[in-house]
């Protein structure tokens, strides 16, 4: 799938757990990274990446001494087990030069596993859905564009819900347009 910055918006490829992906950015050229990243996501595989919002920009969490973020969100269809995708996030993220050293401190890169089907995994390692998605305008908003407005987010509701219960993103969060193209 080429990313060219507009919504795209279709049905799951046939098969496999449909999976959401959130990406952000905010150093070395935010929107190519995301925008990068968005054709990498198509490049897993056993997976096919059959949807992508628009790009937002948001405000840092934790230090704001760091630059604004490029923050989308894309959606999967995988065949691969959710730690198998995981994997292959981590991966991009490091091609991308990825350094973990500051919890959200900026970085070139992050990939987050934001929902993996209706399925609730809490280890070590992976957390879906993630921790801080029902709060967060930077992930429902651009989520909201590609998934079901009635997309069940297990353990916290109705996204449609959700995202009237968030904050007003105000101007923390806003629209960036098309990207490339």
């Amino acid at each position: 799938m080429s990313f060219s910055g507009e919504r795209k918006r279709s049905s799951p490829c046939s098969g496999g757990v449909v999976a959401y992906v959130g990406l952000g950015s905010n150093l070395n050229g935010p929107v190519d990274q995301v925008t990068c990243a968005l054709d990498e996501l198509g490049e897993i595989p056993d997976s096919c990446c059959f949807a992508c919002s628009r790009l937002y920009s948001s405000k840092p969490m934790g230090s704001l001494d760091q630059p604004d973020y490029v923050n989308a969100v894309a959606g999967l269809s995988t065949r691969l087990e959710a730690y198998a995708l995981l994997e292959h996030l981590q991966r991009i993220e490091a091609v991308h030069g990825r350094i973990r050293q500051e919890h959200w401190g900026p970085r070139t890169l992050d990939l987050d596993l934001l929902l993996y089907g209706e399925q609730v995994i809490d280890t070590a390692t992976l957390k879906v859905p993630h921790p801080g998605l029902h709060l967060r305008a930077f992930v429902l908003y651009p989520l909201r564009e590609i998934a079901p407005a009635a997309l069940h987010v297990p353990g916290r509701g109705i996204l449609n819900r959700l995202v009237e219960q968030c904050p007003e993103p105000g101007p923390a969060l806003s629209l960036l347009g098309n990207g490339r193209g």
